[in-house]
């Protein structure tokens, strides 16, 4: 089972801490509070990883949303203009409000998938004491 506690994808679809995957590492869990989108603790409050390890850390997760993105309009393409037969510009109209609509969940998986990158789960960190 990859969706499970331990796993990468765990901490990166649920936005929680990387190491312990006990809390979130956002100060707001809903996405879609735009003015706080990107607002994460300091630290887990649970292991005391820190987030932020440098101030323009989270730079190489424009990378990442580059490319959630452009899987995100390749999919929505194939789904409408292939499956669905619909025009171009209805296949257009489609990828553009698709893309909009997850624009902030594209933006905290990104930043999730980056630090996850850096930091390894470990579920069992309070018996090693690290």
């Amino acid at each position: 089972m990859m969706y499970k506690k331990g796993k990468k994808l765990y901490s990166i679809l649920g936005g929680l801490c990387t190491k312990c995957q006990e809390e979130s590492m956002y100060v707001e869990s809903n996405a879609y509070r735009l003015g706080s989108t990107l607002k994460m603790h300091d630290r887990c409050s649970h292991c005391g990883v820190k987030y932020k390890m440098e101030p323009s850390f989270f730079y190489g997760a424009m990378y990442v949303s580059y490319g959630l993105g452009t899987a995100i309009a390749i999919a929505v393409f194939i789904i409408s203009f292939v499956f669905c037969s619909l025009s171009l510009m209805a296949t257009f109209t489609a990828i553009v409000t698709v893309l909009v609509a997850l624009f902030p969940l594209v933006m905290r998986w990104s930043r999730n998938i980056w630090i996850n990158l850096f930091i390894t789960s470990n579920p069992k960190w309070k018996e090693k004491g690290n």
